[in-house]
């Protein structure tokens, strides 16, 4: 059973508009077809894109804290690989 909305799925975009390294836009999280076509999607499909987005996001977060995690790491283990001073 399809879902009637309610009101018109409005576009996630934030204005930030450049790809990641993923392709994914930075600013929204969409692939460049789902920008591209956006307009021309039907309310269903634009709907599932908001949540997969949403989804996006969160794990896009997820690595960046990871990534800020292993750096604050890296240093400290480097200094178990080094010699003790001489006396």
């Amino acid at each position: 059973m399809k879902q009637i909305e309610i009101f018109e799925i409005t576009s996630p975009c934030v204005g930030v508009c450049q790809s990641g390294p993923k392709g994914f836009c930075l600013g929204c999280y969409r692939t460049r077809d789902e920008r591209l076509h956006w307009i021309k999607l039907e309310e269903d499909v634009q709907s599932k894109i908001v949540k997969a987005c949403g989804i996006r996001k969160k794990r896009a977060q997820q690595n960046t804290k990871r990534r800020k995690t292993v750096e604050n790491i890296s240093p400290q283990l480097n200094l178990l690989d080094t010699p003790p001073p001489q006396k």
